[in-house]
């Protein structure tokens, strides 16, 4: 089932991805995380080319736990730099893949160099729960 589904559009269907600079502060990136209920941000470069990811875990991690001020500590300081990335076509089974062996909870999608969209564990764990049942519906139905 994961083997079969593609990243765009069985997993990731809205394509709206968080995006911030370098230079923006880790507070305004973890109001905005709250806000849109998400757990990465991608920081892009003046022309929008993605160049890192932030995510909850660095900030507790590289922020938090070294009591650094998030008022004045920049995304640049704490991001990931060249994110591990998946393309559209990528399987819903690379995807697990990867994040499996890197550890990773989120992963960019980009086409031909430009974001096209995030995807997350949940959203891998939400499209195979759904491709579960729908198998288990079809091969509890009489013949």
């Amino acid at each position: 089932m994961p083997s079969r589904l593609k990243i765009i559009p069985d997993v990731v269907r809205d394509k709206k991805v968080c995006a911030m600079q370098p230079d923006g502060r880790v507070d305004e990136a973890a109001r905005r995380m709250r806000f849109f209920k998400i757990g990465a941000i991608v920081v892009v470069d003046e022309r929008g080319g993605m160049i890192g990811i932030v995510t909850e875990r660095d900030i507790t991690q590289r922020v938090v736990a070294e009591r650094r001020d998030p008022t004045t500590v920049p995304l640049s300081d704490v991001m990931t730099p060249n994110p591990d990335a998946l393309a559209p076509d990528d399987t819903a089974q690379d995807a697990l893949d990867l994040m499996r062996l890197r550890g990773y909870r989120h992963l960019p999608v980009v086409d031909r160099g430009r974001l096209v969209g995030m995807v997350s564990v949940r959203d891998l764990y939400e499209v195979t729960r759904l491709a579960l049942e729908q198998l288990i519906d079809r091969t509890q139905q009489p013949k």
